[in-house]
C-alpha cells in the first residue's frame, strides 16, 4: 500500500479579534494552537526530508503522516505560528512570493481579501466594481454588461456567498491582468490604504524573520516570484517565476538542494512542472483535496 500523508494548508494565522482586520478569513491563534493538539494525538508529523525520500526512494511513512504548509509569507507565520511550531518541534513549509517582500507590493489576492474585510456591506462593494467597471468600459474596454458577469460568476461557494464568489472571481482571474490590476487597487485605495509599501512591511515576513525560522528548522519554498496563475504564463515567464525565487530562496539561506515548490491558486501545467525538475525541485504542493499518494509523485523530476 502506498504512502500516504495529510497535508494541511494554512495562510493567515492571528489573534482576529485584536487585529484591525476582524473580518478577514483566517484562523484564530487559538484554534491554531488547537488543531496542532489534536494533530498530535492522531498523527505523526513528519519532515520534507520524509516526504522526499516517500516520493523518490519508496520510503514508508508512518500511519496518518502530516505535514503542515503556510502559503503566502504572512508575517503571521514568524509572530504566531513558528513560535507554537518551535516549540513542540514540528517542521513547517512556508512559501513566499518573492515581489511581497523584495518590492514591498501586496498580492491582488492580498488587497482583494482586505477590501472584502473592510467594506462596510458587500452591496456596497459591488457597487464600487460596477463603477470601475463602467469606466473601464467609457474608456474603450470591451467588457460585458455588468448583469451579464453577474449572472456567469456569481453562484454560491462552500465559504462565500454568490456576490462575494463574483468578486473574487472577476478579480483575480476574469478580467485581463492589466484591467484587474487597475480595480483592484482602486479599491484597495478606497477602502484600505493609499500605502502599499507600509502596508506590506506590516503584512509580510521580513528576510530577518525568514532567516531565523530556518535556523530554527523550518522548511522554505518557491512560490514564484509574483504569485501568478502559473498556467497561464508562457515558458519564459514560467522561468523567470521560478528562477528569481530560487535566487531568492538562496540569498536568505535557503538550501538550494531538493527545493520545494507550491503552485500559486494551485495551478500549474507540463511546461511548469518540467522546468521545476530540471532546476532541482523535489516536491510540488497543489490545492487539491484529498490524501497526498506518496509514490504518485516520484517522477516529478523528470
Amino acid at each position: 500500500m502506498p504512502s500516504t500523508c495529510t497535508i494541511v494548508m494554512y495562510h493567515y494565522v492571528r489573534e482576529l479579534r485584536r487585529t484591525r482586520f476582524p473580518e478577514i478569513k483566517g484562523l484564530d491563534l487559538s484554534l491554531f494552537k488547537a488543531q496542532l493538539g489534536y494533530m498530535q494525538r492522531f498523527y505523526q508529523f513528519v519532515t520534507a526530508q520524509d516526504l522526499i525520500e516517500a516520493c523518490h526512494s519508496g520510503r514508508e511513512l508512518p500511519a496518518n503522516a502530516a505535514y503542515l504548509t503556510f502559503d503566502d509569507g504572512y508575517a503571521d507565520h514568524f509572530l504566531n505560528a513558528f513560535p507554537v511550531l518551535d516549540q513542540l518541534g514540528i517542521e513547517g513549509a512556508f512559501f513566499p512570493p518573492v515581489c511581497a517582500i523584495r518590492d514591498g507590493r501586496v498580492l491582488d489576492v492580498n488587497k482583494i481579501h482586505f477590501v472584502l474585510a473592510s467594506a462596510p456591506s458587500v452591496e456596497g462593494l459591488l457597487e464600487q466594481v460596477y463603477d470601475q467597471l463602467n469606466r473601464l468600459r467609457s474608456a474603450g474596454h470591451e467588457i460585458e454588461s455588468n448583469e451579464a458577469l453577474y449572472a456567469r460568476l456569481a453562484v454560491d461557494g462552500a465559504f462565500d456567498p454568490a456576490p462575494v464568489i463574483f468578486i473574487k472571481r472577476l478579480l483575480q482571474r476574469e478580467l485581463e491582468q492589466r484591467l484587474r490590476n487597475q480595480i483592484v487597487d482602486a479599491l484597495f485605495q478606497h477602502f484600505v490604504t493609499d500605502n502599499e509599501r507600509a502596508f506590506a512591511a506590516e503584512l509580510y515576513l521580513s528576510e530577518d524573520q525568514i532567516s531565523t525560522m530556518l535556523r530554527h528548522g523550518m522548511r522554505f519554498g518557491s512560490h514564484g516570484y509574483e504569485h501568478r496563475w502559473m498556467d497561464t504564463l508562457s515558458e519564459r515567464e514560467q522561468l523567470h517565476e521560478i528562477d528569481a525565487s530560487l535566487e531568492f530562496l538562496q540569498d536568505v539561506g535557503s538550501q538550494p538542494k531538493d527545493w520545494l515548490m507550491c503552485y500559486p491558486y494551485g495551478a500549474h501545467d507540463e511546461r511548469l512542472r518540467d522546468i521545476c525538475a530540471k532546476r532541482g525541485c523535489a516536491l510540488g504542493f497543489t490545492t487539491n483535496f484529498g490524501l497526498a499518494e506518496l509514490a504518485a509523485c516520484r517522477d516529478i523530476r523528470g
